[in-house]
């Protein structure tokens, strides 16, 4: 009796110790992040059957287990990756926001101390002073477009370098728990029936740490060991082995990288679309947010650059001379190779070109052109849609977005690929190329008269001056319109010293233009321009417009402030400017709630899991007391076997 009765108080004691112990490890550990309460779970010991009856022989921990739910813990790691994709991209869009907004208001204004300095050449044409002044506005509007493309690519070099970091993380942690894996394989070799709980605590921290860069999956097998997936399933951690993530550089540009998992010859790409928290982040912000103000901005630097050198090439200078660019050639051989980049796999020899043909028109998406070894496809990787453009040898190839598509050196192979930016480094290589402010074409080459006998309201305009001094070589030119019989009209165009008729035709309202007229000008006859009689047709005369005073050119220059020439004509550059502007930061005020709500999610999944797995010191507290009194009790029971034994022992001597 006594002797079953020290067995069952040493049960007790032991038992008590053990729970005392997992108590004092629960107080010890209340502030450790992810530490998970631990519990020991107690049973009885088999009664031993002692005549009628079965009497209890004490009581033995089971197992000491850490308290979990998985339902809680997963709800946390979602939490957690979508408040790391929240913040991450918060982050980044605050940045490019500040940016966009200070640099931005810094080119708004350069565009608008570049139209007052027009205006006053227009006003007076002569002045050299306002047209040096002129001029080195044309040099700060350039600047301020090289100086927020140096802070994009800043931008792009720091997201780029956060994302190496990042990936550099994941293989750490990926080995990390390889590592865990492999001790857990251990444990369950020498221990089939307990737990690590410890070191399943740092596992479960890894995951919770990797789940803020990336979304994961992980699945724990019967032996407690777990396969880790990242992104849109793709293994991280299988067993014992770690794959690692390296940054490749991107095909064509090298600064878009992307990610690949490897392990020994293994290689997997990493779905970047697909990956989810902070990384995710960083990808979408690079390769959307940033990709497009950065292209929104070149096609404002481009606009800017086609509409004035166009309007310089129309007019004359202080000296009498065709105007020649203010700003950098949008059609250089730079700036058209540059626009069309080749895939490294390409096969054929093809050096592309990409030439701004309709400013109006101009696309700021991105596009591929792919020779299918019969004819070149112009697919647009904003929209997805796919035009055939023809085959090779038969460019160059209009499009439908501003540009046009020309071979230059070389042949292309069946399946070569090209990228193409129509604005590509227009913002970083524009620059004032005019050094010379007599340079500035402020005066036309002809300008139109009307006959004060005119009874119409229609009208003769002068466009599209492509040779001004051929044009004032032309004048003077007279343009008759007559309508005979009633409802047809007919032009002519006579040389006005000659009287010589140079050129006749049919005039169908509300618009005719006479292309290319002597090779250097288009004639615009607009209007129903009904005369009194056959013998009395609506007249015009085209004469020699240059002067010292004459602004006309520079006034269409200024003109040009209030005209839609960007997004098919719905935009004028300051618009522009502030539409893309506004966009950043409509996106980046758009990131900052949506990382607040998800902070607040992630903290109420947090504290639920907390409920379950988090220490209470007040619990703790009354669990010490019970558990200390539980020990105390069961030593009272060893001392009481022991004297009943002693009793025993003097009884029988």
């Amino acid at each position: 009796m006594s002797v079953n009765l020290y067995q069952t108080g040493v049960s007790g004691l032991l038992s008590a110790q053990q729970q005392l112990a997992t108590t004092g490890q629960n107080i010890a550990n209340v502030n450790t992040e992810g530490y998970s309460r631990q519990r020991a779970e107690q049973n009885p010991q088999l009664g031993l059957y002692n005549g009628d009856n079965y009497i209890g022989s004490g009581t033995y921990v089971t197992d000491i287990r850490r308290i979990y739910d998985e339902f809680a813990q997963k709800e946390q790691l979602l939490n957690q990756t979508n408040l790391g994709f929240a913040d991450g991209l918060n982050l980044s869009l605050d940045q490019l926001n500040n940016i966009t907004s200070s640099s931005g208001e810094s080119i708004n204004s350069s565009i608008e101390q570049f139209y007052v300095s027009i205006n006053a050449i227009a006003d007076d044409p002569s002045n050299l002073g306002l047209r040096n002044m002129a001029l080195s506005q044309a040099g700060i509007l350039a600047s301020n477009f090289n100086s927020i493309n140096s802070q994009f690519d800043q931008l792009e070099k720091s997201v780029n370098g956060e994302i190496e970091q990042i990936a550099s993380q994941i293989t750490e942690i990926a080995q990390e728990l390889a590592n865990i894996n492999d001790q857990v394989l251990q444990n369950r070799s020498f221990n089939e029936a307990g737990q690590p709980n410890d070191l399943l605590d740092a596992r479960d921290r890894l995951i919770s740490e990797l789940s803020q860069y990336t979304q994961v999956n992980a699945i724990e097998d019967q032996n407690g060991v777990l396969t880790v997936m990242i992104g849109n399933g793709t293994t991280l951690v299988s067993g014992q082995t770690a794959m690692a993530v390296e940054v490749k550089s991107g095909d064509p540009d090298p600064n878009q990288t992307s990610l690949e998992l490897v392990s020994g010859s293994t290689r997997l790409v990493l779905d970047k679309t697909k990956v989810g928290g902070e990384l995710g982040a960083k990808f979408q912000y690079r390769d959307e947010n940033l990709k497009q103000a950065r292209a929104d901005i070149d096609r404002i630097a481009t606009a800017i650059s086609y509409t004035f050198n166009d309007l310089q090439a129309q007019g004359l200078d202080l000296n009498g001379q065709q105007g020649t660019d203010i700003f950098t050639d949008v059609n250089s051989t730079t700036l058209v190779q540059g626009r069309m980049q080749e895939f490294s796999d390409n096969t054929g020899s093809l050096v592309g070109e990409i030439h701004i043909t309709d400013l109006t028109q101009l696309s700021s998406d991105e596009f591929e052109i792919e020779y299918d070894g019969a004819n070149y496809q112009l697919l647009n990787l904003n929209t997805g849609s796919t035009t055939t453009l023809g085959a090779a040898g038969a460019g160059p190839f209009a499009t439908t977005f501003g540009f046009e598509f020309v071979e230059g050196a070389g042949a292309p192979a069946a399946g070569d690929k090209f990228l193409v930016r129509p604005g590509e480094n227009s913002a970083a290589l524009i620059a004032q190329v005019l050094t010379n402010g007599e340079g500035i074409a402020a005066s036309s080459a002809i300008e139109v008269t009307a006959s004060d006998n005119n009874i119409s309201a229609g009208n003769v305009q002068i466009t599209n001056v492509t040779d001004p001094l051929t044009a004032q070589a032309t004048a003077p030119l007279r343009v008759e319109v007559l309508e005979a019989p009633a409802g047809t009209y007919t032009y002519n165009i006579y040389n006005d010293n000659t009287n010589a008729l140079l050129q006749t035709g049919a005039h169908t309202p509300p618009q005719t233009v006479i292309a290319g007229f002597a090779g250097a000008f288009d004639i615009e006859i607009n209007g129903d321009l009904s005369g009194l009689a056959p013998n009395a047709p609506e007249t015009f005369t085209i004469n020699d417009a240059f002067g010292l005073g004459n602004g006309t050119n520079a006034f269409a220059m200024a003109d040009t402030k209030d005209q839609g020439l960007i997004n098919n004509g719905r935009e004028t550059f300051n618009q522009s400017l502030a539409i893309s502007t506004a966009k950043v930061g409509t996106d980046a005020k758009s990131a900052e709630l949506v990382a607040d709500t998800a902070d607040a999610l992630y903290t109420q999944s947090y504290n639920r899991n907390q409920e379950v797995k988090g220490v209470n010191l007040d619990e703790e507290a009354a669990n010490l007391l019970r558990f200390q009194q539980a020990y105390q009790a069961s030593s009272r029971i060893v001392s009481v076997a022991s004297e009943i034994f002693d009793t025993l022992l003097a009884a029988a001597r």
